[in-house]
């Protein structure tokens, strides 16, 4: 008897959970439907538009070029510790500036933005909606997802591209930096065969990631923010649960996006 209550208790907590996932996934999905319908309607907060442009794309440079810089300059280290296993060091110019452009630039740039961009939209939202700021803007005849969500998703989703590509170039430079410098190789050589394998397809499949993920970024932060619960509490769960939930979807958009443009 007590081996069927547990057993009860267990597969009732696997069914709340499983029901609260499936609850929120719904939830989110309508929020980013309705997110997507204020992008095409008037009025357009131009103004707030371009201080989030700012804030999420240029303030972001310097966290995207460092990381970048440091990890094509690992992943030079390692792709020519792994090729001299089979003989193979003149692959890593070419390895190195394909893996940056289609898999870890974008990546990487996206789950840097995360931390620092979706919690910050998630703590400001929250504060808005716990002092009751959200509510003063419909008051005042300001549709809150017009002026606070659109704005930061459309700006996240423009700029992450650009960050991204950036970041592809400072990555690659990286690589290059110890590929000459501690490897080596030669630097005409080293560039020849960085541009010889690179394809546009590379490039654009990994601008196409990097525009998904500044969308996923940015709708994770305001979905959160915008529905924080009340007190600091709130504010802090909803930060947390914004970049996690974030680093996640960038994660499983990931896989999905390379998985098209690989049977493509």
């Amino acid at each position: 008897m007590q081996a069927l209550t547990f057993l009860d208790a267990f597969l009732g907590s696997i069914g709340r959970s499983v029901l609260g996932l499936c609850a929120a996934i719904g939830r989110i999905a309508l929020f980013a439907v309705l997110t997507v319908s204020h992008l095409l309607r008037p009025p357009f907060y131009l103004a707030e538009f371009g201080r989030q442009l700012l804030n999420i794309g240029y303030f972001s440079l310097p966290v995207v070029g460092l990381t970048a810089l440091f990890t094509g300059g690992a992943l030079a280290l390692q792709i020519y510790s792994g090729g001299a296993r089979f003989s193979a060091e003149a692959v890593v110019p070419s390895v190195v500036a394909i893996a940056m452009v289609r898999e870890l630039g974008p990546v990487l740039s996206g789950l840097m933005v995360a931390g620092r961009v979706s919690s910050s939209i998630a703590a400001e939202l929250g504060t808005m909606r716990v002092t009751e700021q959200i509510d003063a803007l419909t008051t005042l005849s300001t549709n809150p997802m017009k002026y606070l969500v659109v704005p930061r998703v459309l700006a996240a989703t423009i700029a992450m591209p650009i960050l991204a590509f950036i970041g592809d170039v400072i990555g690659i430079m990286g690589g290059f930096l110890v590929g000459t410098q501690r490897l080596g190789f030669n630097a005409a050589t080293y560039i020849n065969n960085t541009w010889s394998f690179l394809e546009f397809e590379d490039i654009f499949s990994g601008l196409v990631k990097a525009a998904a993920f500044g969308f996923i970024v940015a709708l994770m932060g305001c979905y959160h923010g915008y529905n924080s619960g009340r007190g600091a509490q709130g504010v802090g769960r909803a930060t947390t649960n914004a970049v996690v939930s974030a680093s996640v979807l960038i994660l499983a958009a990931n896989y999905l996006l390379t998985e098209i443009f690989f049977t493509s």
